[in-house]
């Protein structure tokens, strides 16, 4: 009985192994995006939504593992699917601008993929009022 069962869980990891992704570890590609998102002015407490078109320009799907802000007032968003070679994604950020005293502000976020290098920063600017 020991035998049958240890039988069958070799069987079940062995399938649970088995899979059909198209990406492995290790496989690096490149992606073009626009490094700077510029607001414009905005008043303060306004939020920006900043949209950051990422293509993937790699022979290899593009895997985006985090996206984050520079600090708390900055959101991102990733896209919850991998880009496939010739194709584009979008990475969303907001700001809030409501503890901002008038000026230029400049707010990163930082991209971590399956790229050479693997992080690249792009920055949010804008003219609080």
């Amino acid at each position: 009985m020991k035998k049958i069962l240890y039988i069958l869980s070799i069987g079940f990891v062995l399938a649970a192994c088995s899979s059909n992704d198209s990406i492995e570890v290790g496989q690096k590609t490149s992606m073009l995006v626009e490094p700077v998102f510029n607001a414009g002015t905005v008043l303060r407490g306004e939020i920006i939504n900043a949209k950051f078109i990422v293509k993937n320009t790699g022979d290899y799907p593009l895997v985006i593992g985090d996206v984050h802000g520079s600090c708390s007032c900055t959101v991102a968003e990733k896209p919850s699917d991998m880009i496939q070679p010739g194709e584009e994604g979008v990475i969303k950020a907001n700001v809030n601008t409501e503890n901002f005293s008038g000026g230029v502000i400049a707010k990163s976020v930082t991209i971590v993929a399956n790229t050479e290098p693997s992080v690249t920063e792009v920055v949010i600017k804008a003219k609080v009022k």
